[in-house]
């Protein structure tokens, strides 16, 4: 036996209900909605007061909060004309005369005594460069020796 609907049935209840306000469920919000008002009203935040119909909305999930009436133009620090006007209407700019524009940087070249043989990897990706000294023209010695401190 399967558990599917019969088509053209739903699961969901799309009925409206009707509100059944009785006269203590009146009263009750009454006095809820006087010690909400007070409460805001002590904050000074007057905005979020309710009148009773709202409250009831509000009590049943339908309330819609009151839009602003005030824009943010209308507060006292923004400015309601055009704008900041600059008093002077040129300022020169900073020129010492001197034009450098941005050019492109010359390629590092190495110009030491020792010459270059190779780079070896010590560890990783540590890169060791290898010279040839007077003592060992090709930089086999140096290069073995990076060779061995790498396995040891």
């Amino acid at each position: 036996m399967t558990m599917h609907l019969a088509q053209g049935l739903t699961t969901l209840n799309t009925k409206k209900r009707k509100r059944k306000i009785t006269r203590a469920k009146l009263d009750r919000w009454q006095e809820e909605l006087r010690i909400r008002n007070k409460e805001y009203k002590k904050k000074g935040q007057h905005n979020l007061m309710m009148t009773i119909d709202e409250y009831i909305d509000y009590v049943h999930g339908e309330w819609k909060p009151k839009r602003k009436t005030e824009t943010v133009m209308n507060t006292p620090w923004h400015h309601s004309g055009p704008g900041y006007v600059r008093e002077t209407q040129h300022i020169p700019s900073y020129s010492s005369g001197i034009f450098t524009p941005a050019t492109k940087k010359e390629p590092m070249q190495y110009t030491g005594e020792r010459r270059l043989v190779g780079i070896a990897t010590m560890h990783k990706s540590n890169m060791v460069p290898i010279f040839a000294d007077d003592d060992d023209k090709t930089g086999k010695k140096q290069a073995t020796e990076i060779a061995t401190m790498r396995r040891g």
